[in-house]
């Protein structure tokens, strides 16, 4: 098995987190009304497109 770094180490913590602090705005996504879901939703948006391009970056890199 190949070694990890303590960069990779630090980067999968940060996507512990990101996952992790998910699961706790989901709890509160029932106690919100219409229009404060409709602006997370934009937020996650805008989120989506930064891990689609962390993705993208992560495969181009293989290549």
């Amino acid at each position: 098995m190949v070694v990890a770094t303590g960069e990779l180490i630090r980067a999968m913590n940060y996507v512990d987190d990101i996952t992790a602090t998910l699961r706790r705005m989901c709890l509160y996504i029932p106690s919100m009304n219409t229009e404060e879901r409709k602006r997370l939703t934009e937020y996650l948006r805008v989120a989506r497109s930064a891990v689609d391009a962390a993705i993208a970056d992560l495969e181009k890199a293989d290549k």
